[in-house]
């Protein structure tokens, strides 16, 4: 069992490290944004800011807490002695942030033991900080999140999102097609940190995506469900890289069905 003073200290550790990788990002972009490096497609570029954000946290992960292993976005892997591992997205939503969309956000979670316990998302356009500790719900600033009540599937707000590479987003055009006629509305937000968040604080009803990563989705998913939410993947999986949804109990239960069946846990 992870003692409470060990949560505190990890939840402070987090939001100090999201908070000044945040206000990096927020004061440091430049006009002329260089790219320093791609990833799976020419769509989705890596910039200098993202990689200076994560030596920020990763240089404070490593003065606080030495022992801790770390999972990070731009190649950081190391596995730690303490049973603590951090998992860091140091910039969520890359694409929003090279157009100067408001919608990024830092990702900073703290698994003790292969649970995760603690989850911190930094939004500084929209001037949010989400936090959750592992039972004891999901906070905006001094509010208690909590998701929307429920309501039927074709009066679901959703959000999703689409990968960088031709064929698979071809395939999640087909899923929506699917999806689209059933639920009131879809959203494509371009942070699954940031949708995950707003399923916490009922901005949406659902959320749903393929091709998550540990660090996209680590902190969301803790804040979603200690907000109320349900998450996972496929019928009786966990959420993962294969299929990520989270939703009100009452969605969940009606979505979950839908997509497996439309196939939206393959290419």
């Amino acid at each position: 069992m992870i003692s409470d003073d060990l949560k505190a200290e990890l939840l402070d550790v987090a939001l100090g490290a999201a908070r000044q990788a945040g206000a990096l990002l927020r004061d440091g972009r430049p006009a002329d944004l260089a790219v320093a490096a791609t990833k799976s497609s020419p769509i989705d570029v890596v910039t200098e800011m993202d990689i200076a954000a994560e030596k920020l946290i990763t240089g404070i992960l490593a003065e606080r807490r030495p022992d801790d292993g770390l999972l990070g976005e731009e190649g950081a892997d190391s596995p730690g002695t303490s049973g603590v591992r951090w998992i860091v997205d140091p910039l969520d939503g890359t694409v929003n942030y090279l157009y100067g969309l408001p919608s990024w956000g830092v990702s900073i979670a703290a698994e003790y033991r292969g649970e995760t316990v603690v989850g911190v998302v930094a939004a500084p356009m929209r001037g949010e900080t989400y936090r959750a500790v592992l039972g004891g719900g999901a906070w905006l600033g001094p509010a208690r999140l909590a998701c929307r009540p429920a309501a039927p599937l074709d009066q679901a707000l959703l959000g999703t999102g689409f990968a960088y590479v031709q064929t698979r987003r071809a395939h999640q055009a087909e899923v929506v097609a699917r999806i689209i006629p059933v639920v009131r509305d879809i959203r494509r937000g371009g942070s699954a940190a940031l949708d995950l968040c707003d399923v916490a604080a009922g901005r949406l009803d659902g959320y749903y995506e393929r091709g998550l990563n540990p660090w996209d989705l680590a902190a969301g998913d803790l804040i979603a469900r200690e907000a109320g939410a349900l998450t996972g993947g496929r019928p009786g999986e966990p959420a993962s890289g294969e299929l990520t949804l989270a939703a009100t109990p009452a969605v969940f239960a009606s979505l979950q069905p839908l997509l497996d069946e439309a196939g939206a846990w393959h290419d």
